[in-house]
């Protein structure tokens, strides 16, 4: 691997930051695009629908796909420093479901016909998907998953309930784990299925306000749904195998790394301009060896997320390699926020509605949100355990 960026790359990273500098309000500090899916309100979500089909236009969400799917043959890490400077710019936009999860996993898993159906709409941002993976008695535990799907002529019928489902209130689609066979061990009688209207008869979507007081999260709710056989991608049963493929590319990304850095910048800017007891903050040695060792931790999950992308370049599929980024990442994400709340002090319990707020609320949200980190997208004990067996070979417990 190579830690050095070639001179169209680092072009192509000023490209970004001057299209964003132009397409951006001004003083946009990005506050709901930080992650803009959680709790964003309906403009909010319509400026992301907006930047989103100028980034398609640009072909930039889809830049590193073949160009047969719509892309540019680009390489790996020009899609990472794309995605690098969009999240230290906290820029609404991408597509995390549809371009970074389901359209890899497609090319992958998918028939030339799923391909020529979902890859096209994806590349143009004309769709929004969600993921239906985690229940209420199944998450860490995916492959307990209960929700039936049962052949009755060229359909699959689901009943069950999906819950954490993330932007399902704004979902066109959904892809999702089923169970096709409750007799087999629990990994082996798993399908992945696509289902192409959220608004389809039998589906109910309930909202879950979360502790930080926003509307990302869902309970979804299938009586009766009906979904096409055509719509089952990879082998009947055998769609556990299809569903941690796309897991792999869930949890590999450099998002991690290029939030904790954008937050970090402004608590050290705080933090040099801020006093508490006569001396400026920065001047605090605790708070001074507490920022430096959290600067090397996010150029090393940095690193990380570099790694993945060269493996990316090369025809990998990274496994292991995902659950240490994700791993490190989440955690790396709590220990910014509790830096947060040391700088902050008092001032860090008061979120964006409060009119004596710092930094615009944003280490209250964080502090909250960050708790969900590292238990999203498999937990952290999972991680563990993936590393455990597939990374260092130690025995299943």
């Amino acid at each position: 691997m190579r830690f050095a960026f070639t001179e169209e790359e680092d072009n192509f990273r000023d490209e970004v930051r001057k299209f964003l500098k132009s397409e951006l309000p001004n003083n946009w500090d990005g506050v709901a695009g930080n992650n803009l899916e959680e709790g964003a309100s309906d403009k909010e979500w319509d400026f992301a629908l907006e930047m989103r089909k100028k980034l398609a236009d640009k072909g930039w969400l889809t830049m590193a796909w073949p160009n047969e799917y719509g892309g540019q043959n680009a390489s790996m890490m020009k899609q990472v420093i794309f995605a690098e400077e969009m999240t230290l710019a906290r820029a609404p936009g991408r597509d995390g479901f549809g371009i970074r999860m389901l359209a890899p996993t497609l090319m992958i898993h998918g028939t030339e016909a799923q391909k020529t159906q979902y890859l096209p709409d994806i590349a143009k941002g004309n769709v929004q998907w969600c993921q239906g993976y985690s229940e209420p008695e199944s998450g860490s535990d995916l492959a307990s998953l209960q929700t039936r799907a049962v052949e009755d002529g060229d359909d699959f019928v689901i009943n069950g309930t999906k819950v954490w489902t993330s932007s399902a209130h704004r979902a066109d689609k959904m892809f999702i784990l089923v169970r096709t066979n409750p007799e087999a061990p629990k990994h082996r009688g798993i399908s992945f299925l696509l289902i192409d209207d959220m608004k389809s008869e039998g589906i109910k979507v309930n909202p879950i306000i979360d502790m930080a007081g926003r509307h990302n999260f869902n309970m979804v709710t299938f009586d009766n749904v009906r979904v096409p056989q055509k719509n089952l991608v990879g082998e009947l049963n055998r769609g556990w195998y299809v569903g941690a493929t796309l897991l792999d590319f869930e949890r590999s990304g450099v998002e991690y790394s290029s939030r904790c850095m954008a937050l970090l910048t402004e608590l050290i800017e705080f933090a040099k301009t801020n006093k508490r007891g006569g001396k400026y903050i920065s001047e605090d040695p605790n708070i001074t060896k507490e920022i430096t060792e959290i600067y090397t931790e996010i150029n090393v999950s940095r690193g990380m997320s570099y790694k993945i992308a060269d493996m990316q370049s090369n025809g990998e599929v990274p496994n292991k390699e995902s659950s240490m980024s994700k791993l490190f990442g989440t955690v790396l994400e709590q220990k910014v926020a509790d830096l947060g709340m040391q700088i902050l002090g008092m001032y860090g319990q008061l979120g964006p509605e409060s009119k004596h707020n710092k930094l615009k609320g944003k280490i209250e949200q964080e502090f909250l949100s960050s708790v969900s980190a590292t238990i999203a997208a498999g937990t952290s004990e999972i991680q563990r355990g993936i590393i455990a067996t597939r990374g260092l070979g130690l025995p299943k417990p």
